[in-house]
């Protein structure tokens, strides 16, 4: 299969449903640095996918998928204190959680084949 736009890429639609989540869990969050970095860290997951695809080189493509795998790993360790400072709750916590995972196994296949 030959990808011709990155919205076709399936961690970049993961990293899409993972912002929407984000965004909904802190809207309201009066901690506003926490909440920025969080929703940050979450969008540059999607945007260095979208960013090294539109590259056109594998090198420089598989650079940005590394950096979006480590912004996946941020938002794992902040979904850490966000569920100790009770700013969401369990069910959220594993959603996120699992679907951050499920985009840095994603990341890797993705690198492994390019």
């Amino acid at each position: 299969m030959v990808i011709k736009q990155f919205e076709e890429i399936s961690s970049w639609q993961k990293g899409k449903e993972l912002t929407l989540l984000i965004y909904s869990f802190f809207e309201n969050s009066k901690d506003y640095s926490f909440r920025d970095q969080i929703q940050r860290a979450s969008v540059s997951i999607m945007n260095n996918i979208a960013e090294g695809f539109e590259r056109k080189g594998n090198k420089e493509f598989k650079q940005f998928l590394f950096i979006a795998k480590g912004s996946s790993a941020e938002v794992r360790s902040m979904l850490y204190i966000a569920i100790e400072r009770k700013f969401i709750t369990q069910k959220q916590f594993d959603e996120a959680y699992n679907l951050s995972i499920e985009i840095s196994k994603l990341l890797s296949g993705l690198i492994k084949t390019l």
